[in-house]
């Protein structure tokens, strides 16, 4: 496994000659709603900040799996 990416996100659809989204991004996703919603998009908190914090919180995610 890919400890910086978690692997793919969907492995029983993965091919070896098809990349497809990590989990890593897969978890960015389902976490940028609530980046969004606790701090919204303004003057203060821009896209690129929101964006950051989402992978920030994904990458936190794959380290608590590797440590169960």
């Amino acid at each position: 496994m890919d400890t910086k990416n978690g692997g793919p996100a969907f492995p029983a659809l993965y091919q070896a000659s098809v990349s497809g989204m990590t989990l890593r991004d897969y978890f960015a996703a389902k976490a940028l709603p609530e980046v969004i919603r606790k701090y919204p998009i303004s003057d203060t908190t821009t896209i690129p900040e929101a964006a950051q914090m989402a992978y920030e919180l994904a990458a936190a995610m794959i380290a608590a799996r590797e440590t169960k």
